[in-house]
């Protein structure tokens, strides 16, 4: 069966974003990119990369690990703020929302039904694992379905932002297992959990 995989970005202190919630290695970001983080991406997690930095660096190999990822509303218009209406051509894309009715590409499905449920239905299909890309909120909501968490551990502190987790996750205490660990020399860590069984 497949896997649900929350692959994120988190700080230190567990922010995905900063309050406005507005791409924090964009334009104006404050998450750095140095140059050993986007190495190890590219060798370990190819098909987790938009498709225009695919294209700048001469990615064409789709990767291991995922063929879907969902996302949620904001973190899809973060894409579109930026000319973006399909970052990840490269794999099935499906967008949770209540209040978007028509996709602005044709490789981005809409999804307004229970994430829940959809993703229950995802994994019993044939294929790779799901990469679950954000936001917090979305995350939250999908809190019981997580398999696994690659936190891409950055060596940087908020102080106050978008959680890991949104407040919309049930208090639901849950153990996970270290599986596997990569500790790059900017600071940053990959750090890979999958749910203990009890």
């Amino acid at each position: 069966m497949r896997s649900l995989v929350y692959f994120v970005a988190s700080t230190v202190d567990g922010f995905v974003a900063g309050p406005d919630g507005a791409d924090p290695t964009g334009p104006g970001g404050f998450w750095p990119v140095p140059q050993d983080y986007l190495e190890h991406l590219t060798a370990e997690y190819p098909e987790t990369l938009p498709g225009p930095a695919r294209a700048t660096l001469g990615i064409t190999a789709p990767g291991t690990r995922f063929d879907t990822v969902l996302e949620g509303r904001r973190s899809y218009e973060i894409g579109l703020r930026a000319g973006l209406t399909n970052a990840f051509p490269h794999l099935r894309h499906l967008v949770f929302s209540r209040t978007l009715t028509t996709s602005p590409d044709r490789g981005v499905e809409l999804v307004a039904t229970d994430p829940s449920a959809t993703v229950r239905e995802l994994k019993r299909q044939d294929g790779r694992d799901i990469w679950l890309v954000g936001g917090g909120e979305l995350a939250g909501t999908l809190y019981r379905e997580i398999d696994e968490l690659v936190v891409k551990l950055g060596p940087l502190t908020l102080g106050t932002g978008i959680p890991l987790f949104s407040h919309t996750a049930a208090f639901d205490p849950r153990t996970w297992e270290l599986t596997d660990h990569t500790a790059l020399g900017s600071g940053a860590l990959f750090l890979t959990y999958r749910r203990s069984a009890t």
